[in-house]
C-alpha cells in the first residue's frame, strides 16, 4: 500500500480519547435545553445547538453501544432516550476544557437518565451498574478519567426525609464509585440544584454546597436561566453551566496526579 493510502487508511480509524469525563445524574445533565411541549402534548427539540457547543473532531462520546464516536448535541439522546433530549453542559464543558489539558482528544460519557432519585444511584441499582460498566469500558482504550459531572437531586426535594438523606447519599455514591473504579482520588464536580420538583429544594442545596470531602468541588446552578416549566435550565443556561463546570475542573483538578493526591478538601 502507498503512503497515501496508508494515510487515508488512518484516518478512518475511530480516534480514541485520552481525557475521559463521566456524565451523570438526572434530567439537567441530560439536557433539555431547547425541548419544549406542543399543546397537543408531542414533546420535541428545536434542532439549535450554539457555537460552544458545536462539534470537534477531537471531542468524542462513548455511545449506547459503548463505541467511541465524534459527540453532537443532543449527548444523552440514546441513553436518556425515554424522553427528549436537548442541549445539556457537556459540550459546552468539552470545548472550553479541551485545549487546556496537553493535548489529545476528550472522552465524553453520558450516564445521567431523567426523574432519577439518589436512591436510584445506589450500588446494585441498574442505573449505578451501568454507569460502571461505562466507565469501566471507556478506560479500555487507554484514556484517563479524570472526572465524574454529576447534577442530581432535583428528584430528592420532595419528602423531608429524602432531602434530609441525600448527603450521607451523595457520600456513598463518591465513595462507591472510586472504589468500584479503583480511583480513590477521582475528582468529582457536582452541581448544586437550581430548582426541584418540591419544596425541600434548599435542603438538598445545603447537602450539596456542604459536602466536605477530599477533591469533591462544585458549582451552584442557582441563578441561571430556567426554561417556563421552573425546572429545567434553557440552552443559553446550560452552555453557561458547561463553562462553570470547565471552570470548576481547571482551576481545582487540572495538574498532575501526584499533585491532586496531596490536596485536601477544596
Amino acid at each position: 500500500m502507498d503512503t497515501v493510502g496508508v494515510v487515508a487508511e488512518q484516518a478512518q480509524l475511530p480516534q480514541t480519547p485520552n481525557h475521559i469525563f463521566i456524565l451523570s445524574g438526572q434530567s439537567n445533565m441530560a439536557g433539555r435545553g431547547g425541548v419544549s411541549k406542543h399543546p397537543h402534548g408531542h414533546t420535541h427539540w428545536d434542532g439549535l445547538v450554539p457555537p460552544e457547543c458545536q462539534p470537534h473532531p477531537c471531542i468524542l462520546r462513548l455511545s449506547a453501544t459503548l463505541n467511541w464516536e465524534p459527540a453532537r448535541e443532543p449527548l444523552h439522546q440514546d441513553i436518556d432516550s425515554r424522553k427528549v433530549c436537548g442541549v445539556g453542559p457537556g459540550m459546552s464543558f468539552a470545548n472550553a476544557v479541551r485545549d487546556h489539558l496537553g493535548g489529545g482528544c476528550v472522552g465524553l460519557v453520558p450516564c445521567a437518565v431523567g426523574g432519577t432519585a439518589i436512591k436510584k444511584w445506589d450500588r446494585g441499582q441498574q442505573l449505578y451498574e451501568n454507569m460502571l460498566k461505562r466507565s469501566k469500558e471507556s478506560m479500555k482504550s487507554g484514556g484517563e478519567i479524570k472526572a465524574l459531572l454529576w447534577y442530581q437531586g432535583e428528584s430528592d426535594t420532595s419528602t423531608y426525609h429524602d432531602a434530609e438523606a441525600y448527603k450521607g447519599n451523595m457520600e456513598r455514591l463518591i465513595h462507591n464509585v472510586r472504589e468500584d473504579l479503583g480511583l480513590p482520588c477521582l475528582p468529582i464536580i457536582q452541581v448544586a440544584i437550581a430548582s426541584g420538583d418540591g419544596k425541600y429544594t434548599e435542603k438538598v442545596r445545603e447537602a450539596q454546597l456542604g459536602m466536605d470531602l477530599p477533591n469533591v468541588a462544585c458549582v451552584d446552578a442557582k441563578g441561571l436561566p430556567l426554561k417556563d416549566d421552573n425546572l429545567h435550565l434553557t440552552t443559553q443556561a446550560q452552555v453557561t453551566l458547561g463553562h462553570m463546570l470547565a471552570d470548576a475542573f481547571l482551576t481545582n483538578f487540572n495538574a498532575p496526579p501526584a499533585k491532586l493526591e496531596k490536596q485536601g478538601s477544596l
